[in-house]
């Protein structure tokens, strides 16, 4: 796995590129920024691309898709729920479910539906690797897009990442306010205070205040 530090104007984002070592294929999660690192490293991997995952529907998740299918022709994954609402649309786009497999080449990814972020916000699970978007982050989680998004919903998608997702998967989400992707969901439950509520209407309190500032000072 590759992790690709990525920016527009203020909009710094992760790209991760996941290569099945046996066939040399291919995903990319959330292409965002930069097609040309993006394809440097494509080269140096030598491999196929073969799969986009997108974890939700915002321009900063999907503004390189169209080019790649244009040049690679890969599969491009969303969750139904969020192509159905945000009416999302490009080629080869398959809608997924809760629970679903992906096989790229001979790796199983496992789609988590986790909204509250975007109406159907998804991670991806393989290994030891969870692929968050704007879920959740190291520090914190997503704020709650008026459109589609719920902070109720949030909140059961932190449990339900506290209640499925071992301990010592690596988190890895799209953007970082200063500490590096890849630190163990143990840190997050110790460290992140929203995987400190145990129930919904405080999560809802804190996640909803008013008068929040740096939301998008992405590091």
């Amino acid at each position: 796995m590759e992790q690709l530090r990525v920016r527009f104007m203020n909009f710094i984002n992760y790209v991760y590129i996941v290569m099945d070592k046996k066939t040399g294929d291919i995903a990319i999660v959330d292409p965002s920024w930069d097609i040309l690192k993006i394809e440097s490293f494509l080269r140096q991997l030598n491999g196929n691309l073969r799969a986009i995952l997108l974890t939700h529907s915002h321009l900063d998740h999907v503004n390189l898709v169209n080019p790649l299918l244009e040049k690679y022709r890969p599969h491009v994954f969303m969750s139904i729920q969020e192509i159905d609402y945000y009416h999302f649309r490009c080629k080869n786009l398959h809608p997924i479910k809760d629970g679903d497999f992906i096989k790229l080449g001979e790796t199983e990814i496992i789609s988590l539906l986790t909204p509250g972020h975007t109406m159907g916000s998804v991670c991806y699970l393989l290994s030891n690797h969870l692929f968050t978007g704007d879920t959740i982050f190291i520090e914190g989680c997503g704020f709650c897009d008026p459109n589609g998004g719920d902070p109720k919903d949030l909140y059961h998608s932190v449990q339900k990442i506290k209640r499925e997702v071992d301990s010592s998967i690596q988190i890895y989400p799209a953007h970082s306010y200063g500490k590096a992707p890849g630190f163990p969901l143990s840190h997050l439950m110790d460290e992140n205070i929203y995987f400190q509520f145990t129930s919904m209407k405080p999560f809802i309190n804190f996640r909803m205040r008013p008068n929040q500032k740096g939301l998008f000072n992405f590091k």
